[in-house]
Order: C-alpha cells, then sequence, then structure tokens
C-alpha cells in the first residue's frame, strides 16, 4: 500500500468532540473511490467496499468497533487472470494518546510488553483519527497474498517443475562436478 497525503475518502473523528454514547460511521465508497482503493492496494479493481463502525470514547482516545465487508479483484499469482475474492473482516481497535514526556520511560528503564495480548493500542497525536487509515489497512491485511483461480497450479499451464535444479547456483555445482570428473 503507497503513502499518500489526503486520505482516500472521509473518515475523521475528532476526539473532543465525541459524544460520549460514541457515534455512528458507515463508508460505502462511490465508483472513484473504490477505483482509488484499488491503486492503493495495487489490485484490479474493488467493486464493493462497505465499513460500519461504531466509534466511542476510551481513556482519553477512542474504541472503534464494527466490520468492514468488500469484494476485489486480484491478478492470479500462476496466470495473472482475474480471481474475484470476498472480504470479510471484523474490526476492534483502540486508540490511544501517545505518553507525554514526563510519562515516557528513562533511558535504559525496563518496559513491560504483554506479547500474548493482542490488543496494543495505536498511538495518536493530536485530537483527530483518520479511521480510513484503520479500514485500508483491515483491507490491506485480509487480502489473499497469493490469488490464484481454483485447481489452477504452474503444471496446469504446462510449466515443468521437475526435481532438476534450476538457477544460477545449480548450474555452478553441476559446472564443478563435470570439473572433477575430467581430473
Amino acid at each position: 500500500m503507497s503513502r499518500q497525503s489526503e486520505p482516500i475518502f472521509d473518515a475523521v473523528v475528532r476526539i473532543d468532540k465525541l459524544p460520549a454514547a460514541g457515534r455512528s460511521i458507515a463508508v460505502d465508497a462511490d465508483a472513484e473511490t473504490r477505483k482509488a482503493i484499488a491503486e492503493a492496494m495495487n489490485i484490479l479493481s474493488v467493486e464493493r467496499f462497505v465499513a460500519n463502525l461504531t466509534v466511542s470514547p476510551l481513556r482519553g482516545g477512542l474504541r472503534a468497533l464494527g466490520h468492514l465487508d468488500a469484494s476485489v479483484t486480484q491478478a492470479s499469482v500462476v496466470s495473472f487472470e482475474p480471481v474475484a475474492e470476498t472480504i470479510s473482516e471484523a474490526i476492534d481497535r483502540v486508540f490511544l494518546p501517545a505518553p507525554r514526556d514526563a510519562q515516557a520511560p528513562a533511558p535504559g528503564a525496563e518496559v513491560f510488553v504483554d506479547l500474548e495480548d493482542d490488543d496494543f493500542p495505536d498511538h495518536i497525536d493530536g485530537p483527530e483519527v483518520d479511521l480510513s487509515t484503520l479500514l485500508l489497512e483491515t483491507l490491506a491485511l485480509a487480502l489473499d497474498p497469493y490469488p490464484r483461480l481454483p485447481g489452477e497450479t504452474l503444471d496446469s499451464l504446462g510449466v515443468e517443475v521437475g526435481d532438476k535444479e534450476q538457477g544460477p547456483f545449480a548450474k555452478l555445482a553441476r559446472l564443478k562436478r563435470d570439473g572433477e570428473d575430467q581430473s
């Protein structure tokens, strides 16, 4: 995913203006926005991108809880043919203010990090949180890293994947063996 200065769609929440009961955010991307998302993700197309979040205040920050549904098309890693994928991901993320300098640990101090805890909060600077970044990150992590059509393999395309070693180091090893045989 490439970095951009402007968000692809508006999902900014101001913490200082967030009601105590929280608020709902609904994103239903239009065709132009879906095209921009596809370009940012470096995939063929995004046919559907719908997210519903409930944002509520939490310890000076906020908690975003909701769901992302998307339909995307990627290129197969085998044949480069389009592969459709449906994504349905739950979202539960906490954003907390970054620790102030007075609260920062002293250099060389021991800091406890619970690696068993899956809910590391994201740190924020300022009164705003851009939830579009959260939604795009959720989509990026849910994409199949190696999309391919059902039953599609290199063998089905007629590409030999035999046991014979390939590449420059295999060729060097054969040259070395051939040199030893001649002496």
